[in-house]
């Protein structure tokens, strides 16, 4: 991926009604990402009846329910993911969404092309193997992870095909939403250093500046959750951007992603011409008479009509007999 790779996530934010995802689908298409993604499971393979929610989804939703009561509700048919998909298609943009069961990511074989794994399954090693058996390209989330877990997620990938080639890592803090102080970007570099790998940036911060930040340090791909509503019920709208910022995100991450060029310092063709009339060069202080000794007391340094010796060049000058005779302010000459 030669630009940054931008994933607006749609996640559950469609409150389980496929016309809602539609509506994500046009405002992801519309901001000018390069992927919408979506999450796709079976309530009974994903969670136990008992399991109860995060903290951050009491919080967030302001219910105390089951995960299984809430996922539920939140649940979109298979059939309403073979719709978004053509959706997609029809809005030129790329369908993803991130399988939390084996079923689901069996399903998601036929629609997609690249695979999202959730930090959640990092450590799950029969899911991982199972998901590297497509051959895809695929796409990690770190949240909860320590190095090491990072290291063994990728030694089994390699292990089933998943080159570095195919494998983008996601730093990435668990927690909706995150706190400045827990977002740790330099650990995405980290990340890349140890492990070679593409890396990039899944962020649950508010706002849109960590993330813009993520691209100036290096990230590759950024994902970060969008919804129509930051007021509407459900766990993740309150950690998730405006139709609005997600166009100023996007905006500001092809804006840096211009800003960091090629790496090799050198002036700009604009910065050649405003050079002639900015830079400094070696000028008569007052009229000098061929002959005169050249020195402070009789050179200065001025901003003239560029053409000229430059500063740089005062050792040579200092001390030298003038060959000619010069007007106040007119540039001396080697």
């Amino acid at each position: 991926m030669s630009n940054v790779f931008i994933i607006a996530e749609a996640g559950v934010n469609h409150n389980g009604d496929i016309e809602l995802a539609k509506k994500l689908v046009d405002i992801a298409a519309e901001a000018g990402v390069d992927a919408v993604k979506f999450q796709t499971w079976r309530t009974e393979l994903l969670v136990t009846k008992d399991s109860p929610q995060a903290e951050y989804q009491t919080l967030n939703t302001g219910v105390k329910e089951s995960q299984f009561d809430m996922l539920k509700r939140l649940e979109l048919s298979f059939d309403d993911f073979r719709e978004l998909k053509k959706y997609c298609d029809s809005k030129s943009i790329l369908f993803l969404s991130t399988p939390d069961d084996f079923e689901s990511a069996t399903f998601l074989n036929d629609l997609q092309d690249i695979f999202k794994v959730g930090s959640a399954e990092l450590t799950n090693y029969p899911f991982l193997r199972h998901i590297a058996s497509f051959g895809k390209p695929m796409i990690l989330s770190t949240g909860m992870a320590t190095m090491d877990e990072i290291a063994q997620a990728i030694q089994w990938l390699n292990e089933e095909g998943i080159t570095s080639e195919k494998l983008t890592i996601l730093h990435c803090t668990t927690n909706y939403p995150t706190p400045f102080d827990q977002v740790n970007l330099k650990a995405m570099q980290t990340i890349k250093q140890v492990f070679n790998v593409k890396v990039g940036y899944s962020d649950h911060t508010l706002g849109i500046e960590v993330p813009i930040a993520a691209v100036a340090i290096g990230a590759e791909l950024i994902e970060k959750h969008f919804t129509i509503d930051k007021a509407m019920q459900g766990p993740d709208h309150i950690a998730s951007l405006s139709p609005i910022e997600l166009n100023l995100m996007v905006a500001g991450i092809r804006n840096v992603e211009k800003c960091l060029g090629d790496g090799i310092k050198k002036p700009f063709a604009i910065e050649l011409e405003n050079k002639k009339v900015v830079r400094k060069i070696i000028v008569a202080l007052r009229d000098i008479n061929k002959g005169d000794l050249l020195s402070s007391d009789n050179m200065c340094l001025k901003r003239s009509n560029g053409f000229g010796v430059e500063p740089e060049n005062w050792i040579k000058l200092d001390g030298k007999a003038a060959s000619k005779a010069y007007l106040k302010d007119e540039a001396i000459l080697l």
